[in-house]
């Protein structure tokens, strides 16, 4: 059996089509549909539930996927344990962060980390946490970055930073001139903030609601970046990381007030599979930011 083949079955399973399937790995449909009968006349078992009319795996299948990826990690990740034998840092370290995360705490690591390891090739994807811990189950990434980190099985996580949330608005803006307010004083505001789903807006709608604050919720965003164009847009205002908006304060684009009753943080986590070895890489970079911190 070829490593090929763990590729290609993870590939059916990720998009659910034999036709997409071929294309990825360069073969055609018949091939790949060659490949599962010979892996299920190998071990005996069904991995494909066929009697469905929408494609889905046997309880076998997904214990094969599950196998498949590990193995297909191993392998990755193989020229990264040849290297550490001796002393060599280098391969790819693939991290996926949420956006806040990865545009404003993490650059000053990236650019230390390439600049001492510069044969390591590292890639930041950017998604919302849902999909961070997947990738980092499922091995698709080496580490991830999210706000309020939430155990989770199979995922190990380490606290890197914590965020101060505060206040911004637009300079014009009542509150801009405060300086510092309690939680209450943002009573009826015009509201600019995160989805609902993620873990920031939770946490500040814990907040509001706890202290009993109505806002006007008027627009709601997925990332940072969009929240601070709309409040200097809209003249609304938002609850932020403070290290987020650095730039537009300093610009005086946006002012910032610090929100004394209660003190409102953010922690932020790194998560990476629990199982499995270390690359030399991902080894360094944790390291790196344990120094830094």
């Amino acid at each position: 059996m070829q490593i090929e083949t763990f590729k290609i079955f993870c590939d059916l399973a990720d998009t659910r089509s034999f036709s997409k399937a071929a294309s990825n790995n360069a073969i055609t449909q018949s091939a790949v549909s060659q490949q599962i009968r010979s892996l299920e006349a190998r071990f005996k078992v069904t991995l494909i539930d066929r009697g469905r009319r929408n494609f889905s795996l046997t309880a076998e299948g997904k214990a094969f996927l599950d196998a498949s990826k590990d193995i297909l990690n191993i392998y990755d990740h193989l020229g990264d344990r040849l290297r550490a034998l001796h002393n060599v840092v280098a391969g790819e370290l693939h991290i996926a962060a949420i956006y806040s995360i990865g545009l404003h705490d993490l650059p000053p690591y990236l650019k230390a980390f390439r600049a001492r390891y510069p044969d390591v090739e590292v890639y930041v994807e950017y998604h919302r946490s849902a999909q961070i811990y997947s990738e980092v189950l499922n091995g698709d990434v080496d580490l991830g970055f999210v706000s309020f980190p939430a155990p989770r099985k199979g995922v190990r996580i380490e606290p890197f930073l914590e965020d101060r949330l505060v206040l911004i608005c637009h300079p014009s803006h009542r509150l801009a001139a405060r300086g510092r307010i309690d939680l209450e004083e943002v009573e009826g505001e015009k509201f600019i903030g995160f989805d609902p789903d993620l873990p920031t807006r939770k946490s500040i709608d814990r907040h509001l609601k706890e202290h009993q604050v109505a806002i006007d919720q008027t627009l709601e965003f997925d990332n940072i970046e969009t929240v601070k164009r709309a409040v200097e847009i809209e003249n609304g205002i938002a609850i932020v990381p403070r290290n987020t908006v650095d730039a537009e304060v300093k610009s005086g684009a946006l002012a910032l007030v610090e929100i004394e009753k209660p003190e409102m943080r953010r922690p932020l986590g790194i998560l990476m599979k629990r199982s499995g070895s270390r690359s030399a890489a991902q080894r360094e970079f944790l390291a790196m930011l344990a120094q830094m911190k």
